[in-house]
């Protein structure tokens, strides 16, 4: 288990839903993660990092776009905040020590990276990264990119909800189907179906 982040975003600050962006590896199993968790009301599979121009599946697959493949996760502040979102980001959705892969899949595309929409999100993963890199939870060093936000474009519709979709999909079955077994283990209260 990995300890909290010792700050958080203000909770007086932010008004109404809020959206935080995560690359880490294929955005099926990023998105399942936050769709199952209580305060967050939407989680779209798409790309950021790159121009509206290739913000094209078969174009980004390629690797050469600068796009990373994520998740845009819109959450109510006031059942969910940003930091918790943030371990999970780190304990369940992806491996934060891999870099430009994640399990099966490599490029620059399948990157650990949390593109930040303002100052706030940016100061407090900078230092949750610090803190887990500080405290040694992880055997190797945090590998995550921090980007400012510029654009996020959906994927095509059949990537969206892939996993409800698709639950017997080899690739489901092996890479994420794991991550939502470990988010109800590790976060019994936050897990919905």
């Amino acid at each position: 288990m990995l300890p909290a982040p010792a700050i958080d975003i203000s909770t007086s600050t932010p008004k109404g839903k809020q959206t935080a962006v995560f690359g880490g590896g294929c955005y099926w199993g990023m998105e399942g993660v936050f769709e199952h968790l209580k305060g967050v009301s939407d989680v779209v599979s798409g790309f950021s990092g790159g121009s509206a121009k290739t913000a094209d599946y078969a174009l980004v697959s390629s690797g050469f776009t600068n796009h990373a493949e994520s998740v845009q996760i819109t959450y109510d502040p006031s059942q969910i905040s940003y930091s918790q979102l943030l371990k999970i980001y780190f304990l369940v959705a992806h491996d934060p020590t891999q870099l430009n892969r994640q399990g099966p899949d490599s490029g620059r595309q399948y990157r650990s990276v949390i593109f930040f929409a303002n100052d706030e999100q940016k100061r407090v993963t900078q230092d949750y990264i610090n803190q887990l890199n500080k405290t040694h939870a992880f055997q190797k060093q945090i590998v995550t990119e921090l980007a400012p936000l510029k654009s996020f474009y959906q994927a095509e519709e059949y990537h969206q909800n892939y996993i409800e979709h698709y639950p017997n999909n080899p690739y489901v079955v092996v890479n994420d189907l794991p991550k939502l077994v470990k988010l109800q283990a590790n976060f019994p209260n936050m897990y919905k179906n």
